[in-house]
């Protein structure tokens, strides 16, 4: 149950023995700033950073002639020392577009997210006395904007995916409708219950059957830092689970390793993330092509629904289990914005006096 079941176990191994594996290819100086962020930060935070880092001196081998014939790991904290901050931001720019060999295109958000590593790794080596200067000093990061045009779904466009999903959609071929008739109480819990707890998607994939508690309306769920929390669900959502799991659920003869998992895919494993962001976009593109409709979306959804109902912004932060609540004051500072708009209507200045 929760993070002592199988499924956790495992994926917890599998991102230790991944992370162990992206050491090996990394320079030694880069392997020990790694160690130093291990106490600190997830499994899956320090495999990002070890990518970001092997993308960086993957650069500095390719466009770098002195470099082309070295081995990644046999670079030297003496070969970094000599970067200036003229060397970080052509690299900025190579994140930003690189149409030659491995192409890509990031965003601000995207190569700020890629050169935080970079920026910890060179202030690390010279705290540590390794390097003389630091040349990550003078660069500047994109600005990112706080946006406040979250995306989410209004009570119609709610009511309209769970009814395509129930009853099909005139978009819908016969065909399609047939296959989709195969997991219909399965996406309707799926959805019903990202719209109805505000649960992420990888926390959605990890249920076991045996985290659901229906006297409580309760269940168990590993959050994004590992530790474990529980989730309360309305009677929509405990309908729904009741008929997914007493109908489609029972007929399904889980794969060896499977047979505890809440939601399985048509090939009666355990549901994967991939699996339920394709569904999710599927039956939001019929509904709601103008939104770019997401399992985040869901939950950015049921958020402001929330704080709507409560005006509670802890409330909201703790149940959608965000550790610091300046995130989700950020997040949903654009409700705000209708609370104004009620306030400038609440008082009449000037009453008719008769």
């Amino acid at each position: 149950m929760g993070k002592d079941s199988e499924y956790y176990k495992n994926k917890k191994k599998q991102q230790l023995l991944k992370y162990r594996e992206l050491l090996t290819l990394l320079p030694n100086f880069a392997v020990e700033y790694l160690h130093n962020k291990e106490l600190g930060a997830q499994s899956s935070t320090l495999i990002s950073y070890a990518y970001d880092l092997l993308t960086f001196f993957r650069y500095m081998k390719a466009n770098n002639p002195s470099f082309a014939n070295k081995e990644l790991t046999k670079f030297t904290i003496d070969d970094v020392s000599n970067l200036v901050s003229e060397d970080i931001v052509e690299y900025q720019r190579y994140l930003e577009l690189n149409e030659k060999g491995e192409r890509h295109e990031n965003g601000k958000r995207a190569i700020a997210r890629k050169m935080s590593p970079l920026r910890g790794l060179f202030q690390f080596l010279y705290e540590h006395e390794y390097i003389e200067k630091n040349p990550m000093t003078l660069v500047k990061l994109p600005k990112l904007k706080k946006d406040k045009n979250i995306i989410r779904m209004n009570n119609m466009e709610v009511n309209a995916i769970l009814e395509a999903i129930e009853y099909g959609n005139e978009q819908m071929s016969e065909r399609q409708k047939k296959f989709c008739s195969r997991t219909k109480q399965r996406d309707l819990a799926l959805l019903t219950l990202m719209l109805g707890t505000g649960i992420r998607v990888s926390e959605c994939a990890g249920l076991d059957i045996t985290d659901v508690d229906f006297k409580e309306n309760s269940f168990v769920i590993v959050r994004k830092g590992g530790g474990q929390d529980v989730l309360y669900f309305g009677d929509d959502v405990s309908g729904v689970l009741h008929d997914y799991i007493d109908g489609e659920r029972s007929l399904i003869i889980p794969e060896k390793g499977h047979e505890k998992a809440l939601f399985y895919s048509l090939q009666n494993k355990r549901i994967s993330i991939d699996a339920i962001e394709n569904l999710v976009k599927k039956y939001a593109k019929m509904v709601v092509p103008n939104k770019k409709i997401t399992p985040h979306k869901l939950r950015s959804t049921y958020g402001t629904a929330l704080y709507k109902q409560t005006g509670d912004i802890r409330l909201v932060a703790d149940v959608l289990g965000h550790e610091n609540i300046n995130t989700t004051i950020d997040y949903y500072a654009a409700i705000e914005d209708e609370h104004k708009r009620k306030a400038a209507k609440a008082i009449t200045v000037r009453k008719n006096i008769k």
